[in-house]
């Protein structure tokens, strides 16, 4: 129902049911739930749209936090995007776009983390912030930042300067050496990133 909107543009409970063959009672229980979701919003019908007379019908359209459950969209504009930068003006611009955006997550994260004693724990929740669903899980050797959900998995599949560049940018972020086990954007369930201890310096104790 909402991808129906998203594709047809604001619509009325009947013109819906018509459309997709439900009764008045399942489309009025369905966009009940979308609109309590904040898929959906109802507003009074465009004066151009009013026709005959009686009271005018409320149309359903959807919401910006509805729009971003639709991101494959905007994820094929950008993959075009990225293939017009790389056959007109080479790869190197594409290389240059996945770095600006690291710095960008980097300026970011690091004003984020940096009055947080578990640095780890702090960059999750950041990443989640940003959409990302981070957590952090306990290891022998070190820690793993695990990263649910990625907004960009499908644009990274095409372009996977946009993945190396973010690991590099979590590697400066935490100041340590991180390694990339498994992405979402190559069909891992999971984006799962691989943090070691880090270890003691000793220089104190050479000197002594």
């Amino acid at each position: 129902m909402a991808r129906s909107i998203l594709e047809n543009g604001p619509s009325t409970a009947v013109i819906l049911g018509e459309r997709l063959g439900l009764t008045p009672a399942g489309i009025r229980r369905h966009l009940d739930l979308l609109i309590s979701d904040g898929i959906l919003e109802a507003r009074e019908p465009h004066q151009a749209l009013l026709r005959g007379r009686g009271r005018p019908s409320k149309v359903f359209v959807m919401t910006d936090s509805g729009r971003e459950q639709f991101e494959h969209s905007y994820d094929d504009l950008a993959v075009a995007a990225l293939k017009f930068m790389s056959a007109q003006s080479g790869e190197h611009l594409v290389k240059a776009f996945a770095q600006s955006r690291a710095d960008d997550i980097e300026r970011k994260a690091s004003v984020a983390i940096a009055k947080r004693a578990n640095k780890s724990e702090a960059l999750a929740t950041f990443l989640t912030d940003q959409g990302y669903a981070a957590s952090v899980e306990s290891r022998p050797l070190g820690e793993q930042l695990c990263q649910h959900h990625c907004p960009i998995a499908h644009v990274a599949a095409e372009f996977p300067q946009l993945c190396e560049a973010e690991t590099e940018a979590l590697s400066r972020i935490l100041g340590t050496h991180v390694q990339r086990l498994a992405t979402i954007a190559h069909g891992d369930g999971v984006c799962t990133t691989y943090i070691p201890k880090r270890e003691k310096s000793t220089a104190g104790k050479a000197r002594t």
